[in-house]
């Protein structure tokens, strides 16, 4: 199989040859054609000039043709049975004041009369300002002298020369060429495989701001999302089995000494027991969410939803657990919203981790507000709060699974990790944005989802 590089060193070939081969055509056809025309104004400049100083010094037009033959405007005669070949006809007549032909020439004879139409196409011969005669152009090209074919000769050979300079110079361009457009192409290929060998952190120098700089620019995009995730999958992973084994610890700890008899059976035991079980259960069910939403399968029943409606079921149902800490949880919806096109659970299910979140993290006696307002491609639906809040690089990963920016809250309790990265997924599914805002470490956050209007 050919290269790229040998196809496009082929085709810039072709095409340059192509070009040289018709513009080296044009200008020999041109040069020969300009040149046939000053050969034959030369030789009708020099026709005329010889008659009429020939008529000027005799008075008469009696021998011209021999004056003529002298100076090589008329081919010597030919003898018959000589067996010399026949000259070419000559390209003029020459006719008298009369209109009769006493020069022979192509298609006119000698001692033809001429009309007066033929004759006005005729160069005039005067001699003391009388017109005498008429040199007339027979449509005969004129032979070439050795000297002239010489010339011509060297005009197509340096044409040829050209035209050959020319194909090498293509030749040479076009390799360089070729290979500098397939250059980042060869180094995608090599990136490429080493990505399939899973290299994922090999980025391609980007050469050129055009398509193909643009291609490379998303392969390194591209390898650098993949490695990043591939990261965060270990980092995942990690997370799950630490999840998994400190509940999974605790509750083999407290089978293994009841059946051994180690502790007695006793109702706080049993609780704390049945507490580790349903993080375990939360765990489970919110990576199972996550799953479905990755892949597209969690099932959706959008329909037209008030904001207003949505914020108040929210209230209703965190506003047991904010008034045990003191803190107040207000809803407030701006006037004549439109209807939002949502699952109403499933929004909820979002906003509900919002709250969480939010009173997860505002101390005892803080505040937190929902609010709804219209802005640019829907209707924004926003949990603020006055609490911990969170530097601006955390903004930004607080959607990542199991991420934690803050390594003092990690560990809360019945909380599986994966409540904003479900919350995303959700919202994103609805056809929305999910963001999170925060101004700085305790100057508190804003998590806002912005879904589409019906």
């Amino acid at each position: 199989m050919r290269s790229l590089t040998f196809k496009l060193t082929a085709a810039f070939l072709l095409i340059s040859l192509a070009a040289i081969g018709l513009a080296a055509a044009l200008v020999w056809a041109a040069t020969a054609i300009e040149f046939n025309r000053y050969v034959l104004d030369q030789r009708q400049s020099s026709f005329v000039a010889v008659s009429k100083a020939y008529y000027e010094a005799n008075g008469s037009w009696a021998g011209v043709p021999q004056a003529l033959q002298r100076q090589g405007l008329l081919p010597p005669p030919i003898q018959p049975g000589s067996g010399q070949p026949l000259p070419q006809p000559p390209p003029f007549a020459l006719v008298n004041r009369d209109g009769v032909v006493i020069v022979a020439g192509g298609p006119f004879r000698f001692d033809q009369r001429l009309t007066p139409a033929t004759l006005a196409q005729g160069v005039p011969i005067e001699v003391n300002g009388a017109v005498v005669g008429a040199v007339i152009f027979t449509g005969q090209a004129p032979a070439r002298t050795a000297i002239e074919e010489k010339y011509l000769g060297r005009i197509t050979q340096a044409l040829w020369l050209a035209a050959l300079g020319g194909a090498l110079i293509a030749l040479i361009l076009g390799m360089v060429v070729a290979r500098t457009l397939t250059r980042p192409v060869r180094e995608l290929t090599a990136a490429t495989r080493q990505l399939a060998k899973g290299n994922l952190e090999r980025p391609v120098a980007v050469r050129s701001q055009d398509e193909l700089g643009k291609l490379t620019t998303a392969f390194n995009q591209m390898s650098a999302d993949l490695a990043h995730a591939n990261q965060l999958r270990r980092q995942m992973t990690a997370d799950i089995a630490h999840d998994l084994r400190n509940p999974l610890t605790v509750m083999s700890g407290y089978v293994e000494a009841l059946r051994e008899g180690v502790l007695p059976p006793t109702r706080e035991r049993f609780e704390v027991m049945h507490g580790e079980m349903q993080h375990l259960t939360r765990l489970v069910d919110d990576l199972r969410t996550l799953s479905l939403a990755d892949a597209g399968e969690l099932s959706m029943q959008p329909r037209p939803t008030p904001p207003p409606a949505l914020l108040e079921e929210l209230a209703g149902a965190y506003q047991y657990r904010a008034r045990q800490r003191s803190i107040a949880l207000t809803a407030e919806a701006a006037p004549d919203l439109p209807l939002v096109n949502v699952d109403p659970e499933r929004m909820e299910q979002v906003l509900g981790n919002l709250v969480s979140n939010a009173l997860r993290y505002t101390p005892d006696g803080g505040h937190i507000a929902l609010a709804a307002r219209r802005v640019a491609g829907g209707v924004e639906l926003s949990v603020r709060d006055n609490g911990a809040g969170m530097p601006p690089e955390v903004a930004s990963h607080v959607f990542e699974r199991f991420y934690q920016g803050d390594e003092s809250r990690q560990g809360q309790a019945g909380e599986s990790g994966l409540g904003l990265a479900i919350a995303k997924s959700i919202a994103e599914m609805h056809g929305g944005t999910l963001t999170a805002h925060s101004d700085g470490v305790g100057k508190g956050s804003v998590f806002a989802v912005t879904v589409p209007v019906v």
